[in-house]
């Protein structure tokens, strides 16, 4: 079924839809959306599935799931999902992690995956490393620096006096460039 014109063209009139509506769904996930719905509505009716196309409405679709974000954006269960615990906007460790990524780039020679495994590992070492001070069982776990994360921040910031430019979208999308990759969408 995915691999037919009429099921692009669903996906792609879907995701435009949503797109008006204002709202941003990963294309895989309406893709998975609209290959469930068509299976299930041919299977109900009893005909094939290239037949089932004709009961398909992309703008209708849209507006179901515009409607299930925003009824799950509402609800209390949505307090908190999805929403990453942030450090301050000029944190010099985010900083490092930002610029790391066009040199990451390089060095795995565009390895996206590896290049979000190692911001991910790094991320997730530097909030346990904020974390440290309530942490008793990494008592004396990082040497003479002990668990002072302001201490930390200054130390980054001794070494490296301009590492706040990596928040400079533009400076970062240059290094991005400079590196000799880039994103696109296709």
């Amino acid at each position: 079924m995915r691999n037919t014109k009429a099921f692009k063209d669903a996906v792609a009139q879907t995701l435009a839809e949503l797109a008006r509506l204002g709202v941003t769904v990963r294309s895989g996930a309406v893709a998975d959306v609209i290959e469930s719905n068509m299976t299930e509505v041919a299977a109900r009716l009893g005909i094939q599935e290239r037949s089932a196309w004709r009961y398909f409405d992309a703008a209708g679709l849209a507006a179901a799931i515009a409607k299930q974000q925003r009824e799950f954006e509402e609800s209390s269960d949505s307090a908190g999902v999805g929403v990453a615990p942030m450090p301050p906007v000029d944190n010099p460790e985010l900083a490092l992690l930002l610029a790391g990524v066009p040199d990451s780039l390089v060095r795995t020679g565009g390895d996206l995956y590896a290049v979000i495994i190692n911001v991910a590992v790094n991320a997730w070492m530097a909030g346990h490393i904020h974390g440290e001070d309530g942490c008793e069982g990494c008592e004396g776990s990082r040497g003479p620096s002990g668990h002072d994360w302001s201490d930390r921040m200054k130390q980054i910031t001794t070494m490296s006096p301009d590492v706040t430019k990596w928040f400079d979208r533009d400076r970062w999308n240059a290094a991005l460039h400079d590196s000799g990759f880039s994103v696109e969408r296709r």
